[in-house]
């Protein structure tokens, strides 16, 4: 699991690529929380696009992330999910918590 961060005007983005299963789940939460406690961000976007798996642990990382961020008093958003990762994000139900946009397809 790779993630890549750009931060501008109080906004976080975090381009997250490969699978985000338990080792890349781990991994990739280091990061996250590293980059939010370093910049203190008011939003935070993840960009899914480019994440090829995602079981479980993926969610561990986003209700994570959203708890860093509620505790910052910040916001969270998901982005451009392929459609594998969306199932296991409908399955969660993490758009009650979390808005997700510009949802994707891919295959």
């Amino acid at each position: 699991m790779k993630v890549t961060a750009r931060f501008h005007s109080g906004r976080l983005w975090l381009g997250l690529k490969g699978d985000l299963d338990h080792h890349g789940a781990r991994d990739a939460m280091i990061l996250i929380k590293s980059r939010i406690e370093e910049l203190y961000p008011r939003d935070c976007l993840l960009d899914l696009s480019e994440v090829s798996f995602m079981d479980s642990s993926g969610i561990a990382v986003i209700l994570k992330t959203y708890k860093l961020m509620n505790e910052l008093g910040g916001r969270l958003w998901i982005e451009n999910v392929p459609a594998q990762p969306m199932k296991v994000i409908d399955a969660a139900g993490i758009d009650r918590l979390v808005a997700i946009s510009s949802l994707t397809a891919k295959e």
